[in-house]
């Protein structure tokens, strides 16, 4: 080779050829025809992807151990719920308009120890098997509640009847194609009473790793981010269900957390491992609602008035902005 001229390629001199990179820039799974290959491809790179955000989160941790007080501190990562467009009817607890509605709406008298909760539960008519199971088990979840079968009552026949019996609420769970899909919750007897899309429905032998079925004590009730005046009636609604003492020694909790509108129920019993940690057990049912409708009084779909619909096209403009 005259003077000047690079080195020979494969006669072993110069600098080793680059490692070949696994996935190219220009890379496509989807490119590849073949069904299996595309799917190992796949799995391949959402492993490597797995690995670099491990060693990156690593790198990290050793850096804030390395700099000690000094570190910054850690950034709160942005989510749908910290982004919230602000509502103008966020509750505030030491509002004096708030205390005084709260001292004179209809669940007064249950936040006063006047009432004790007494709870009707029905279905729609000719339930199947798996509503009439779900209705069971809501029974056993909720104290001094009793189901009854509809047989064909209209629910303005059935209201007068549970309020000359003393129920304090009525529960009526509906279906579709043999499956619960709603809920309607009455406030006996002055209302309101509020209707909810229901769906994710778990029976308990549906629900791994579940504990032993639950015990008649009283459960314990956490009602999370109710935080809206809407949110706030709808919170006192479902703590208006469950008597006011919870008996500890059965450690048992029934929780509605509410996230973007959307409220779970998990029935748990909670185990004391030692003083600092704490094991649960889901006892089931689970289930998920969604708001349809607040409405005054007891339920009368022709003449009823309205606190609230939920209409989708013009409520739902913003992924950030939620009403409970």
């Amino acid at each position: 080779a005259g003077e000047g001229s690079g080195p020979v390629p494969g006669d072993g001199s110069g600098p080793p050829a680059p490692e070949r990179v696994l996935f190219p820039p220009t890379f496509s799974v989807s490119e590849i025809k073949n069904k299996q290959r595309r799917h190992f491809m796949f799995l391949r790179w959402k492993q490597q992807q797995r690995k670099e955000k491990l060693a990156l989160k690593k790198k990290r941790r050793k850096e804030r151990e390395a700099l000690g007080d000094k570190a910054p501190p850690k950034a709160v990562p942005k989510t749908i719920e910290n982004q919230r467009v602000y509502d103008e009817t966020t509750v505030d607890p030491n509002d004096e308009e708030v205390a005084f509605d709260e001292a004179t709406d209809e669940f007064a008298p249950y936040f006063n120890r006047q009432t004790v909760p007494k709870i009707l539960i029905t279905t729609s008519d000719r339930p199947r098997g798996r509503t009439v199971r779900f209705c069971e088990q809501l029974a056993t979840v909720i104290p001094n509640s009793h189901v009854y079968y509809r047989r064909g009552l209209a629910l303005k026949r059935i209201i007068p009847q549970c309020i000359a019996r003393d129920f304090t609420d009525l529960i009526v769970i509906n279906e579709d194609r043999k499956i619960p899909n709603g809920l309607v919750l009455s406030h006996l007897p002055d209302g309101p009473t509020a209707h909810f899309r229901m769906s994710s429905v778990r029976l308990r032998k549906e629900i791994k790793r579940k504990g032993k079925e639950p015990t008649e004590h009283v459960p314990e009730v956490i009602l999370n981010n109710f935080t809206t005046r809407l949110g706030h009636s709808i919170g006192r609604m479902f703590a208006a269900l469950f008597p006011h003492d919870p008996q500890f020694i059965g450690r048992q909790v029934a929780t509605f957390h509410n996230q973007r509108d959307y409220i779970f129920f998990r029935f748990h019993r909670y185990i004391f491992k030692s003083e600092k940690k704490v094991g649960i057990q889901e006892l089931g049912p689970r289930f998920t609602l969604k708001l349809r409708s607040l409405q005054k009084g007891t339920f009368d779909s022709k003449f009823g008035e309205y606190e609230w619909i939920h209409k989708r096209r013009e409520m739902d403009t913003s992924r950030r902005k939620f009403h409970l």
